[in-house]
Order: structure tokens, then C-alpha cells, then sequence
């Protein structure tokens, strides 16, 4: 201990100071400049009696550790740290003899970069809710703090752990804790911080990026054909349906018309026999070629999307011009997948170059924006990701290579351009394409060829959307494949699609006929759009279907939760949570329930929530805590109910109004909800920005207000109560 009262202790990678005067302890790690600071006290527990012990600077000549010291000023324990090089914990123990009860208390502040979150990296098998955010979020249920610039973990253990994002004037990520610690639990007597360098690169994602923006600052959203034409859809097929696309959904958020197989022969399955290796449209179904429609679909709003399939072709007259460029088994016939009967050596230079060549004419000299680069992974050596790592395959190499899927990515970057936006398809992210992608299909194709959607194909959505959702807008953005909400599926069904793709903020394609969608399903794609800003909370992957999926709303002007409850069986079934499950505060407060798809208040909650629901059906929930006076609660724009359109709200208590500011589409009706609870009365609805206000006082206590103008733009509006 220095003159000044201040004790420091400087080994196994980290700084430690204690400040007596004020309690106060600082820990650094010196690698990462994690730092983790705030006052530290002690609390004695006898029966119902807490008497506060004082830490200080040791006594006894052992400077490795602080003392606890009782009302009379004795030792009658220690705090004891144990600095390791990512690991440093703090220990409350007993001087010998001693058994008493009692509480150590941190309470402080953490940082640790500047692109860091709150989250979840503990698993729970037995809570059925998975986390989302959107926004500073937070949750009783984060344990750790997670900075994607420098792929950095740091978790926090204690007998109780609380983590809460402070708000900052600057963008620097600030988050406040509490954690206790007992003494006369071992198992509850440390508080363990752990550093975690390179949390996913050392775990799931070898070659580990943040996200870039850049390019494409949100989820791609857009239409592709595959899914309903399969291989049928040409030039007219394709401009019909984004001519509705254009009226229907463009101004709601629809960004990408994205053309699927275009092929010479690409009018009958398998892929494997399209000449995928030319740049020679299908002269029946892309009549005035590729250039051309990429033109007509920019006029129409939308960027241009080509898929392509570069590994391989079906085309024999190609193969014998090449023949070189071409892998053959020891008997030398030619090795075959499911990207063609022919397939690629990419060992060869010549032959990255034909994949950079060909990409680059798509991108630059034709317009295409956006790239479905398919065959790249899956579950089987039919696709070049594994193909490309057995043994015979690399052994029928001309060239030794290590990674050739690798060298298959950067070459297929290289050709497409910086600036445009690719989809890996499937993408791994325990693979090299997470180096070069945007975006990455989890999982398989949502239909079966020449079939419609059925049930299983809903529920492999699901699994392979919670799978891989603690990598989705963290190394790039999810494409669950798309979004189908037609007659095929009962409502209850296009209602569940719609939750699975559009809540946790994944990549949003629509795939239906949209010119034989009723109004009532259209409505599903538009309130899946824009895509919401939403990250994961939980850093694991989920690999069994939990039916409560939690989405945190953090905005400058308030928070809530929208709770999707599924019931994924075949029967009738109860699905609910309770406040604990969904990481919200255990006090007193009650929470307000909005239905969203009944568009109905449920009411006032305390302790969950628990309802039937019939099969293959799902309950889309808001949850805001109870604030006593006229709140908002929900809004039929999108299914984030505030999380994309609302832009500002605020309640004025001196003035008894409730202000705010809401994005509305042009020429189509929002309608906002409000809770007004008993004591208050509206006395007038106005509006600035809008053609129509109206605004219905239900029975329920709740407020609706509908809002309507031309042009898409921000409605300013107010609504004035009086007390009763």
C-alpha cells in the first residue's frame, strides 16, 4: 500500500488498484484493455441483521490479497484475487475459524471495445425462450460482453450477475454490473471474469470477420422466382411478377429482383446438366438476354440479382473445349455433383480466372448487383465445399492445394466487384466464404422441386434459422431462404413463416406468385418488411425448436419485448413464459400484452403469461412494462410492432399528452394502438405530415389511431388527455 491508502497488484496479465478512501476497485487486462471498475463492499449476515464490513489494504505482510474487516476493525477475511492471463477471479474467504454469512457486493462499470453488446454464452437447456435484440438490449438473463471489431469475450460469473448497457453521449460502449459473491458458499464465494481473444475464430468461425456494412448496410430484401416457377420462369414471367412487386411492395421495402436459372437449358432439372459455365441465356425464356432485363428490373426500382453456379456445367461441348480445366477419377471419367457433369479444377489459374471473368461480365458489363452464387456448401460432397476436401478430389487436382474452395471465394469476389452484394448459397461459416460474403442461405431450399411448401419444410426453416443465429449480423446476414405466404399454407402456417424469417431480422425474399396473393396474405410480406436492425442475444447455437422467441426493442425513447409463442406440434398446445424466462425485471411491476395478429390488448400481466394455441400456430405478442398512464403499445405496420417505423414518443406529464413520430408508407392507413388507463380521457387527436387522423376510443382502454398520407414520409402527431 502507497501513502495515499492505494493498494496495486500487477501480474498474470492484468493491473489491479484499490483505492481505500472510496472502496473502489480497478482491474485492466493489459492485452485487451478490458477494464472493469466500481466499488466493492462487504455486508456481515446475522438472522435478519447486515452489518458492513470494510475492505482494505492487507495487513499481515501477504500483499497478494485485501482484508475484511468487521465493525471493531479485525481481519475477519480476505478478498482474495487470482489474476491469470485471461482470467482473473476474486475470491471472499473466511480467516480460519470464521463460518458467518455474508455478501460481497461489485457494483461498477465495463468496457471493452467499441462495437461491444450485452449477451448470453451460457446455454440453458430448460429455458424455452431464445434472445434477440434490436438495440442496446438488455436481459437478467446476459452473463458476458462481446466486441465484434476484435472478436473479443468477456464473461462475468458470481453467485448473481447483472449486466445493464449504460447509455453514452459518444458511441462508446459503457455497461454497468452488480454481482455478489458468498463466502459461506463455495461454489458462490468468487467473481470470475474470463477474456475470451478470438471468441468465434477459436470456436465456429475459422476465418472470423465483423460484419461489413459497406455494401450492404441491411439484410438484403427481395423476390426470386425458384420457388414457385422452379425452372419455367423467363423474362415475361419474371417482369409480371416485379411489376406487383413494384406496386405492391417496393415502397414497403422490397429492394432486389433477383433472376434464378437463366441457363441455355436451364428450363428442366437436374442443375447439374445447365451449361452453367457460359454466359448464354435460355433463347426461349430470356429472349433479349441478360443486359436487357437487368435494365427493365433497374427501371422498375429494383437492383438486378443473377444466381449462378460456376463449379461445374452440364454443357458437353464445353468440357471437350476444356477438357484440361476438368477433374477425373483415376479411370479418368469425368467427376460429377450436383453443380454439374462436369466439374472444375480450381487449382488451375486458368480456371479462377474463367470464374473471375464470367462474374465480372455479369457484374459490370450486364448490371447485376446482387449475386446467388450457388453449389458452395450443403450437407454432402454434391456440393463443391466438401467435394473439394475428399481425398480422390484433391488427389485429381493438377496443382497441390490446400484450400481450393478458398481460392474458388476470392476469385468469385474478385470478379463480381467490392461493391456488390453476395450470397453464399449454402454459406458455412465454419468455411473460407464468410471471408468474401454478405449473406448466406442456412439451410435448404424451403420447397421440393415442382412441389409447394409443406409443414416440414416450415420446420427446417425454423431449425436452421435458430442454428445459425448467433452468427446472423454478426459475421453476415441469414437467408433462411424465402418467405412463402400463399394459399398452400392454412393463414396460421403463412403467420409462422412470417415470425420465422421477418422477427429475428433475417434476409427477406419473398418466393409466392405475388400477383395471386389475397390482400390478407400480401399484408404478411409488407409487415415483414423493412428488415429490422436485430442481432443475436444468445452466442450459441440452438438445435432444438424453442417456442418462445424474444425479440429486446431498445430505442432512445423507450423498450419493450415482441414475443413470438409457437406451438410446433400437430396437437392443441399451452405456450407461455414467465418474467424471469424472458430476462425482464423480477419486481413488482405489471406488463401490458398486445396481440398482434388479433390486433387485440390482452391486458395487464404480472408474474407471464400463458395461452392455448392451436396447432401449427404461433401468438405475436408486445410486452411493455405498465407505466400507469396513456403508453403506446402496438402498431399493425410491422410485425417489431414500433421497432421499424416509430421514430420518436414521448409522455409529457405536466401537459397530459403523449407525443410522437411515426414513418408511414405511402398511401397506405397505419394504425398505432394506445393503452389508456382509467383516470384519462382523450380530448383531441392532431397530426402534422398527414391527410388522416382518426382516433376510436375502444373498450378495452385501448386508443387507436390511424394515420395516412401520399408520400412516405414521418407523421409528427399528439394526443392530449385530460385526468378524470
Amino acid at each position: 500500500m502507497d501513502k495515499t491508502g492505494c493498494w496495486e497488484l500487477t501480474t498474470g496479465g492484468w493491473e489491479i488498484r484499490f483505492a481505500a478512501d472510496s472502496a473502489t476497485l480497478e482491474c485492466r487486462h493489459t492485452d485487451t484493455n478490458a477494464r472493469i471498475a466500481g466499488v466493492v463492499g462487504f455486508e456481515h449476515l446475522a438472522g435478519d441483521k447486515a452489518t458492513a464490513w470494510t475492505v482494505a489494504p492487507p495487513r499481515d505482510g501477504v500483499h497478494g490479497r485485501l482484508a475484511l474487516l468487521d465493525a471493531q476493525q479485525n481481519v475477519q477475511g480476505y478478498l482474495v484475487p487470482q489474476p491469470r492471463p485471461d482470467k482473473l477471479s476474486l475470491t471472499v474467504i473466511h480467516r480460519t475459524a470464521q463460518s458467518y454469512s455474508g455478501r460481497l457486493r461489485f457494483d461498477g462499470t465495463a468496457t471493452l471495445g467499441r462495437d461491444t453488446f450485452a449477451c448470453r454464452t451460457r446455454p440453458n437447456p430448460a429455458s424455452p425462450v431464445v434472445q434477440m435484440a434490436s438495440g442496446p438490449a438488455d436481459s437478467a438473463l446476459n452473463d458476458s460482453l462481446f466486441d465484434g471489431d476484435t472478436d473479443t469475450l468477456l464473461r462475468f460469473s458470481g453467485a448473481t450477475v447483472q449486466l445493464r448497457t449504460r447509455p453514452t453521449a459518444d458511441s462508446a460502449s459503457v455497461f454497468e454490473f452488480q454481482l455478489l459473491a458468498r463466502p459461506e458458499q463455495a461454489a458462490e464465494s468468487s467473481l470470475v471474469f474470463e477474456i475470451e481473444p478470438d471468441f468465434y475464430c477459436s470456436r465456429y468461425v475459422p476465418h472470423y470477420r465483423p460484419i461489413d456494412k459497406t455494401r450492404c448496410p441491411s439484410p438484403p430484401t427481395g423476390w426470386m422466382s425458384w420457388n414457385v416457377y422452379f425452372d419455367q420462369a423467363g423474362e415475361k414471367e419474371n417482369l409480371d411478377e416485379a411489376r406487383v412487386g413494384a406496386r405492391d411492395l417496393q415502397r414497403f421495402g422490397l429492394d432486389i429482383w433477383s433472376i434464378e436459372s437463366w441457363q441455355a437449358n436451364s428450363d428442366k432439372l437436374p442443375v447439374s446438366v445447365f451449361h452453367n459455365l457460359t454466359l448464354e441465356p435460355h433463347p426461349g425464356q430470356f429472349p433479349h438476354g441478360m443486359k436487357w432485363l437487368a435494365d427493365q428490373i433497374r427501371a422498375l426500382g429494383f437492383k438486378p440479382g443473377i444466381w449462378t453456379v460456376p463449379f461445374g456445367t452440364g454443357s458437353r461441348e464445353f468440357y471437350e473445349a476444356h477438357k484440361g480445366w476438368f477433374l477425373h477419377d483415376a479411370q479418368g471419367n469425368p467427376m460429377r455433383n450436383w453443380c454439374g457433369t462436369y466439374l472444375l479444377d480450381p487449382s488451375q489459374p486458368e480456371v479462377r480466372e474463367h470464374m473471375r471473368s464470367t462474374h465480372r461480365t455479369m457484374s459490370h458489363e450486364w448490371g447485376y448487383e446482387f449475386f446467388k452464387i450457388d453449389g458452395m456448401s450443403g450437407r454432402s460432397a454434391g456440393y463443391c465445399a466438401h467435394f473439394y476436401e475428399r481425398p480422390e478430389v484433391r488427389a485429381a487436382m493438377k496443382y497441390p492445394c490446400d484450400n481450393p474452395f478458398a481460392l474458388c471465394c476470392q476469385a468469385l469476389r474478385e470478379g463480381i466487384g467490392p461493391d456488390r452484394i453476395l450470397l453464399a448459397c449454402q454459406g458455412h461459416y465454419t468455411g473460407p466464404d464468410v471471408a468474401v460474403s454478405d449473406a448466406a442461405r442456412t439451410g435448404g431450399d424451403i420447397v421440393s422441386p415442382n412441389q409447394p411448401p409443406k409443414w416440414h419444410n416450415i420446420l427446417n426453416q425454423a431449425n436452421a434459422t435458430l442454428n445459425q443465429l448467433f452468427v446472423h449480423n454478426v459475421v453476415w446476414y441469414a437467408d433462411p431462404d424465402t418467405l412463402m405466404v400463399g394459399a398452400f399454407h392454412s393463414l396460421d402456417v403463412a403467420r409462422i413463416a412470417t415470425a420465422v424469417v421477418a422477427l429475428p431480422g433475417q434476409m427477406m425474399f419473398a418466393g409466392d406468385k405475388l400477383g395471386e396473393l389475397s390482400a390478407e396474405r400480401m399484408r404478411l410480406l409488407q409487415q415483414a418488411l423493412p428488415v429490422c436492425d436485430v442481432r443475436p442475444l444468445d452466442l450459441f447455437p440452438i438445435f432444438e425448436l424453442k417456442s418462445v422467441w424474444d425479440l429486446k426493442i431498445t430505442r432512445p425513447f423507450g423498450a419493450w419485448d415482441v414475443v413470438c409463442l409457437f406451438n410446433w406440434t400437430d396437437a392443441d398446445a399451452t405456450v407461455g413464459f414467465t418474467i424471469a424466462d424472458l430476462g425482464l425485471p423480477r419486481d413488482e411491476r405489471k406488463y401490458l400484452l398486445f396481440d398482434f395478429w388479433a390486433q387485440r390488448f390482452l391486458g395487464e400481466f404480472a408474474g407471464g403469461f400463458q395461452g392455448s394455441l392451436p396447432p401449427h400456430s404461433c401468438r405475436l405478442l408486445a410486452v411493455h412494462s405498465a407505466a400507469g398512464r396513456p403508453q403506446f403499445l402496438s402498431t399493425d405496420r410491422h410485425i417489431t410492432q414500433g421497432g421499424t417505423c416509430l421514430r420518436a414518443l414521448a409522455w409529457d406529464d405536466a401537459s397530459c399528452a403523449l407525443t410522437g413520430e411515426t414513418e408511414l408508407v405511402a398511401n397506405h392507413a397505419q394504425t398505432l394502438f394506445v393503452h389508456v388507463p382509467a383516470g384519462y380521457a382523450l380530448q383531441r387527436a392532431t397530426a402534422d405530415g398527414t391527410e388522416t387522423v382518426q382516433a376510436e376510443m375502444g373498450g378495452d382502454g385501448v386508443l387507436t389511431l390511424t394515420l395516412k398520407r401520399a408520400a412516405t414520409g414521418t407523421a409528427a402527431w399528439r394526443l392530449q388527455f385530460a385526468r378524470m
